[in-house]
Formats: C-alpha cells, sequence, structure tokens
C-alpha cells in the first residue's frame, strides 16, 4: 500500500482580462452560431411573408457578436505575444520538442503526466493556434458580407478589401459557403475542449476547468510519508488550510 500523500500546489495562470476574453469569445461563438444557422434558415418567416422584423433583429445580434468576436481576437492577439506573462508563449517551448510531443500522447495513454512548460501542452497549443486562424477567417469573411450589405461607415471602409477577399475566394457565394463551412469547425472544437477540459482534470487532478474562472491552477505534489510535517510546500498548504478554516 502506498504512504505518499498527495498535496496541491496552486500557481497563478491566467490573469483577469485573459479569462474575460475567453468567456466573451465563448459567449460570441454560441450566439454567432445560432444566429448565423437561423439566418441561413429563417423558420420564423413564413416563405411569401413581407415581414422580415425577426430577421432583422436577428441579423443585427449577429453583426453585434461578430464585433464581439473581432475586438476579442486582436486582443488575444495582442495578449498572446506580448503581454507582460508569457505564461502561454512559453508553451511554444513545447510544441518544438519532440520529447514533449511524445509525454503528451502518453499522458493520453494513462503514462505519465503531461508536458507543461507553460500554459498549455504541444497539442493544446496547436489546436488553440489552429483555431484563432479560423476565428481570423471567420472574422474576415463576416466583415467581407458585411461590407457587400452595408455600403457606409465600417462597411464602407471595407468595401475594397471586401471586394479583393470576395475575388480571391471564387465570388460572394463561395465566401458565404465557407462562412458556414468554418462554422462547423467552431461547434465540433466546443465539443471537444468542453471533454477534454472534464476529462483533464479528473486524469490530472488539477485545476483545468478552474484556471480559466478563478485564473489559479493546481498541480499535484507528492510527499512522502516519513517527510509529513517536514515538507516546505506540505507545510505551506497546512499552513493555508489552517487559516482558510480559522476564517469559517
Amino acid at each position: 500500500m502506498s504512504t505518499d500523500t498527495v498535496l496541491y500546489k496552486r500557481s497563478y495562470v491566467f490573469s483577469f482580462v485573459i479569462r474575460l476574453c475567453h468567456w466573451l469569445r465563448a459567449f460570441a461563438i454560441f450566439g454567432l452560431v445560432i444566429t448565423g444557422f437561423y439566418i441561413a434558415w429563417p423558420f420564423l418567416v413564413a416563405p411569401n411573408s413581407t415581414n422580415v422584423l425577426e430577421q432583422g433583429w436577428i441579423r443585427l445580434a449577429h453583426e453585434v457578436l461578430g464585433f464581439i468576436l473581432i475586438a476579442v481576437t486582436l486582443i488575444r492577439l495582442y495578449l498572446f505575444f506580448f503581454s507582460h506573462s508569457n505564461v502561454e508563449r512559453r508553451s511554444i517551448q513545447d510544441i518544438i520538442s519532440p520529447k514533449s510531443w511524445v509525454k503528451q500522447i502518453k499522458a493520453y495513454f494513462w503514462m505519465g503526466n503531461a508536458p507543461h512548460r507553460g500554459a498549455y501542452g504541444p497539442l493544446q497549443l496547436m489546436v488553440y493556434a489552429g483555431i484563432s486562424i479560423a476565428a481570423i477567417f471567420m472574422c474576415v469573411t463576416g466583415l467581407t458580407l458585411y461590407a457587400n450589405v452595408y455600403h457606409l461607415g465600417i462597411g464602407g471602409m471595407m468595401w475594397e478589401p471586401a471586394q479583393w477577399v470576395a475575388y480571391a475566394m471564387g465570388g460572394l457565394d463561395e465566401v458565404r459557403k465557407w462562412h458556414h463551412y468554418i462554422t462547423w469547425a467552431f461547434i465540433i472544437f466546443v465539443l471537444i475542449h468542453v471533454y477534454m477540459v472534464i476529462w483533464t482534470g479528473i486524469r490530472f487532478r488539477n485545476g483545468s476547468a478552474d484556471a480559466i474562472m478563478s485564473g489559479y491552477d493546481y498541480h499535484p505534489v507528492n510527499v512522502k510519508k516519513a517527510d509529513k510535517g517536514n515538507h516546505p510546500v506540505q507545510h505551506h498548504a497546512h499552513h493555508n488550510s489552517h487559516s482558510k478554516n480559522k476564517g469559517h
């Protein structure tokens, strides 16, 4: 029987701004998917009806959510490369390390722990980079469709770039089609992402879900039974627990 005691070390991972951007992006994507499918198939309006009020409001919501996604995407790109905290950028070291990839794959087969020089494992960062590129694509194609409907204000400013994008993609119909296709990439990503967050929390006993809510992650620290009471991490954890109990 094991005589080890498992303790957890808390570390600060995500700042308030990163966490806010995460949930704003999640809210925007969720709303964009729903309103986008409705715009493609406006089932609340009869085919021969002239009442387009519902379509107009839903289209407005789609556009507002689209601009939120654009703003969040730009902020997240800036924070990744220029934030004072390099916790996300450190993950790049794992992507270029073959050993980290081997450790990552082994961890998914319940052999060892995943590598984490930064906030993400190598596969995590690759997937997040891919979905970020998809978000940029959705923003560009969304603005292209927007500019072809609204010719004043932002639409007017985007008119010439929008025409170039439409021409490069083979016409406005192709832009709309690919805008719809990549929507499915987001749907699949969200389903897998939620599953993996829950699985990772159970598999590695860390705060994978807590990190994006509170900002803190938890990592297990093994302490031999003979060292109980002498280990600085354990003493610190015991002190924190005692302080919390006193507060209650």
